[in-house]
């Protein structure tokens, strides 16, 4: 890979857009950008999105952190930058994979995968958080970086409205846990549903708030899980503009 090397690390107040400059003027053109949803959440599946921005044209106007935006901001963001991306892709970690690997070994795996589904090779990957180990091209680990750089912001928004629409599909499925509302997180709504009817196949039984309603309420799950596949299970998306 050539390309001359960063000397200077982007000032804070140089907009959200910094790095992907400063990287295409060291010669590192496309970056992409690579993020989760769902890390924290004790149900549902763990989603992550991978985006590349690029040129005027992939320049998108109020970019931030999914957290930060409203429902109804983040869905109108996701369908601009679905259309407008240089590449972007979606992948669907389902919960028993979490159970199964472990939620870190998931989350870096996920990343590689969302990188390797983009239909362009980057030249450079940021990632939010971790850093992605057995990648052919250079990256860099960002504390916030959903944050600090508009490639990632956008994979948050990717990640984040495609695990909302996942779990608001699994709530016609299990309604007494209120999925449309906390999307799998641990609130108080959350842990009395759990307490009230124990965990259904959509939970995460290696976190210790579902073992605990498992072993209180463990014939739900048994009859549960015999309905058949989740939405979204295992799915991979991607398209270029």
């Amino acid at each position: 890979m050539k390309g001359r090397p960063l000397r200077f690390t982007p000032r804070r107040d140089a907009g959200l857009f910094r790095y992907e400059r400063a990287l295409d003027h060291a010669g590192f053109s496309p970056v992409a950008g690579v993020d989760e949803a769902g890390r924290g959440a004790c149900a549902g599946p763990m989603v992550v999105g991978a985006v590349m921005l690029q040129g005027g044209r992939g320049r998108i106007d109020g970019l931030a952190d999914s957290k930060l935006l409203t429902p109804a901001r983040r869905e109108e963001l996701y369908a601009e930058i679905v259309e407008r991306a240089y590449a972007w892709s979606a992948i669907v970690i389902p919960c028993h994979d979490i159970d199964r690997i472990g939620l870190h070994r998931c989350n870096i795996t996920g990343m590689r995968r969302a990188l390797a589904a983009l239909d362009k090779r980057p030249a450079y990957v940021l990632s939010d958080g971790f850093p992605v180990p057995g990648l052919d091209v250079p990256g860099l680990a960002m504390i916030k970086g959903d944050q600090a750089a508009a490639c990632v912001a956008a994979a948050s928004i990717i990640a984040k409205v495609t695990r909302d629409r996942i779990m608001v599909a699994l709530h016609e499925r299990y309604p007494e846990y209120g999925f449309d509302v906390h999307k799998g997180y641990v609130t108080r709504a959350h842990g009395k549903a759990l307490t009230m009817h124990g965990p259904c196949a959509e939970h995460r039984f290696s976190y210790v708030n579902v073992g605990r309603a498992l072993r209180n309420n463990g014939d739900v799950v048994l009859e549960e899980e015999a309905e058949g596949d989740l939405p979204g299970e295992d799915r991979t998306e991607g398209a270029r503009a």
